[in-house]
């Protein structure tokens, strides 16, 4: 494909690659897509969560090992609510020679997404960027995408392989309904020259979570998984809330199990329990704060009443010491 973006508008790629979705690559169909509208185209306690989190650490361990541990979601699922709490990403497309320099190189670029009901994410690209006519030349690309609030590699994050195209003309209005839904504003209508992409295949996933957490994710199942309904409703604004009244309890209680603890906020969470920056001086680390074993927290208020029972829990266990 080396058909050049016009700068002065995208009808004319959409008109001759609308069925870039069903097309054959590598032998690999794009398989079909299952969205409407559719057309043809420091220390702790395992699992009570009644002590402070155990900093993450470098890979030590197996996957199952570590997930029973420290009350982590599986894999698959991790990798499900971090698409839906992440915003941005950082997406990796190979230089085309329409560039006249650099082809065959890895280009990365700063994206925003969203992800549909089946995981695969959804951009809203403008013409003239280079990773849209990247794209518009090789599909094949990766996405990285890290937990918010990134502080380092010591936090969740993911590479997910695909192929990206431009969804076809019928399918613009649904994507953009998908994509304000968390992004709460639609670039395509802010500026008038934007245009949705999917990533229709995923053909594989690798998924780095800390606590010996690391794993290549069985595609399928991510796309058949649903994420956690707490990691999906409120997103941003549910962490903000906690954050205004856990933030303070949080670094007292903390503080009780390691050094003196400077600042504490909830990055994450899903329904076994939250991850939460921790800064001590010029130091960041991740904490993970499990729920109580049994709890699954879907509501903010739920997320509420666990975080309170699990702080007033260590209370009263340091006043009886």
């Amino acid at each position: 494909m080396d058909s050049l973006v016009c700068g002065d508008g995208f009808s004319p790629i959409m008109k001759g690659k609308s069925d870039l979705n069903n097309t054959e690559k590598g032998g690999d169909k794009t398989p079909d897509i299952l969205e409407p509208p559719m057309s043809t185209c420091g220390s702790t306690t395992t699992g009570g969560g009644t002590r402070a989190g155990l900093f993450r650490t470098p890979i030590s361990g197996g996957v199952q090992s570590a997930t029973s541990a420290h009350g982590l979601p599986k894999p698959a699922l991790a990798v499900r609510n971090l698409m839906e709490q992440a915003r941005f990403a950082h997406l990796c497309t190979v230089m085309s020679r329409m560039h006249h320099r650099r082809e065959g190189y890895p280009f990365g670029s700063l994206v925003d997404f969203a992800p549909d009901s089946m995981g695969h994410p959804l951009f809203s690209f403008s013409p003239l960027a280079i990773h849209t006519r990247n794209l518009l030349a090789d599909p094949r690309c990766t996405l990285v995408v890290q937990i918010p609030g990134w502080s380092g590699l010591s936090n969740a994050r993911v590479t997910i392989f695909g192929d990206v195209f431009p969804l076809p003309e019928d399918q613009q209005e649904w994507a953009h309904k998908q994509y304000i839904a968390k992004h709460h504003q639609g670039p395509s209508q802010q500026w008038g020259n934007f245009y949705y992409f999917r990533m229709q295949n995923i053909s594989d996933i690798y998924f780095i979570g800390g606590f010996g957490t690391v794993a290549w994710v069985d595609v399928k199942e991510y796309e058949t998984l649903r994420p956690d309904k707490i990691a999906v409703d409120g997103g941003e604004q549910n962490l903000k809330e906690l954050n205004a009244i856990f933030s303070k309890p949080l670094k007292e209680f903390l503080s009780l199990a390691t050094e003196e603890v400077d600042d504490a906020a909830l990055i994450s969470i899903d329904s076994k329990g939250t991850d939460i920056r921790v800064r001590q001086g010029a130091q960041f680390n991740i904490q993970r704060l499990s729920f109580e074993v049994g709890q699954a927290v879907e509501t903010l208020e739920e997320a509420k009443e666990a975080l309170w029972k699990l702080i007033n829990r260590d209370r009263v266990h340091n006043l009886h010491k």
